[in-house]
């Protein structure tokens, strides 16, 4: 057994040990808190009739040189002009990944910036972002034709429509935060979690499916919290959270297995990472197999050498900032993590009930009412966005208490 694992991507994993220490030592690095990045998701329509089809053509052809290319092979996949990196969902929803920046401000000036040189890309094609988390308007259908998302459809296929709909049809904000240091990383993990039902709640935004309010206030989040539960449910907290997410990790069936010149990736049904290494399929796995397998996870928070929070509803234009700030602003100090924990424990697993009534649930709408006033009292932004999003925030709860 090694003291510390090795990090060659071709290191092939003898034993279950091993691989939960590597994961707990590059999912879970630990040091002061410094940097933010943001993931932006959009669901894309035509703007002269937004229930139409997209199909893998248009989109490249508006996309141009940035066309990722899962989408465009051939494409140079150019990045946009702010540094962002360009993606794809497999519904043909479109992905900024706005580089980590230690101030949120200037994090928030340059995917802004981003956003508004995609939105003109698309819109000189007739394209246009969309402005709710879930398609209103179409039925899930993949525009991707890639080996993994294929495999990703059939497995989820037999658990229901959650998966696909998952897939094709929604559109989070996630925010990237470091882990912190090592005396701190469980309290932030458990924080980050416990923020989770009432932030749900106070941004919800995809109620309509089909052109029908369903009466979920947040379908996303129930599209995906049920998409497959062994990967997408809250993970553990306790006093070791990295020693649990690699327990999870391990524990998790494969979703795809990537084989060269191969275009199935289908994983045999209930072989899970740990069962690959204990002997279970024809070759040994390596370290850049369980990277991989990682990425297959989809859980409210993912711990990926920061942690990644994604159960925030994508947002219409700028307006993720608030949701941005009001997060980082509860985490910035052991004080304000300790008194987050205390005020989100009554609701601290109400995933389901913060997606299906939002902020008509009152006991989640009496927890989010005092984390909005802890967090707006902890604001560390200039003046013009400070007002911005305190604006947002006490809007969205004037909206509620009416």
């Amino acid at each position: 057994m090694h003291d510390t694992p090795v990090d060659e991507p071709g290191h092939r994993l003898r034993d279950r040990v091993e691989a939960e220490a590597y994961v707990a030592s590059v999912c879970f690095k630990h040091g002061p808190p410094r940097l933010v990045g943001v993931e932006l998701e959009w669901t894309v329509h035509h703007v002269d009739d937004p229930s139409r089809p997209l199909t893998a053509e248009v989109l490249s052809t508006a996309l141009g040189p940035h066309a990722p290319r899962t989408l465009s092979p051939e494409s140079p996949q150019e990045v946009l002009p702010g540094g962002s990196p360009l993606s794809m969902e497999p519904g043909g929803q479109v992905e900024i990944s706005a580089l980590p920046q230690d101030s949120l401000a200037g994090l928030h000036a340059t995917a802004a910036a981003d956003t508004r040189y995609l939105s003109d890309l698309l819109a000189t094609h007739g394209l246009a972002l969309g402005t709710s988390a879930i398609d209103p308007f179409r039925t899930p259908r993949r525009v991707l034709d890639t080996p993994r998302y294929s495999a990703m459809e059939k497995a989820f296929a037999p658990l229901g429509t959650h998966g696909v709909t998952m897939m094709c049809n929604t559109a989070g904000f996630q925010v990237c935060v470091d882990a912190g240091e090592a005396g701190q990383m469980a309290a932030r993990w458990a924080a980050v979690h416990a923020l989770g039902p009432p932030m749900i709640a106070l941004f919800a935004n995809s109620p309509v499916m089909l052109g029908r309010d369903t009466g979920w206030a947040s379908n996303r989040s129930r599209a995906v919290l049920n998409t497959d539960p062994v990967r997408s449910f809250p993970s553990v907290c306790d006093d070791d959270p990295a020693a649990s997410w690699a327990r999870r990790v391990l524990d998790t069936p494969l979703l795809c297995l990537r084989r060269p010149g191969d275009s199935c990736w289908e994983a045999p049904a209930g072989v899970t990472f740990a069962d690959w290494i204990a002997g279970a399929l024809d070759r040994a796995p390596t370290l850049d197999d369980l990277d991989y397998h990682i990425s297959t996870l989809f859980p409210p928070v993912r711990a990926q050498g920061y942690l990644e929070v994604r159960y925030i509803d994508a947002q219409p234009g700028d307006r993720w900032l608030a949701p941005a700030a009001l997060l980082l602003a509860l985490l910035s100090t052991s004080d304000t993590v300790a008194r987050v924990l205390d005020v989100c424990a009554p609701v601290a697993d109400c995933w389901e009930g913060a997606a299906r009534h939002g902020l008509r649930d009152e006991k989640l709408a009496r927890v989010v009412e005092e984390v909005a006033a802890m967090g707006l009292a902890a604001l560390d932004l200039p003046a013009a966005e400070t007002a911005a999003v305190t604006g947002d925030i006490e809007d969205r709860l004037r909206k509620a208490r009416a």
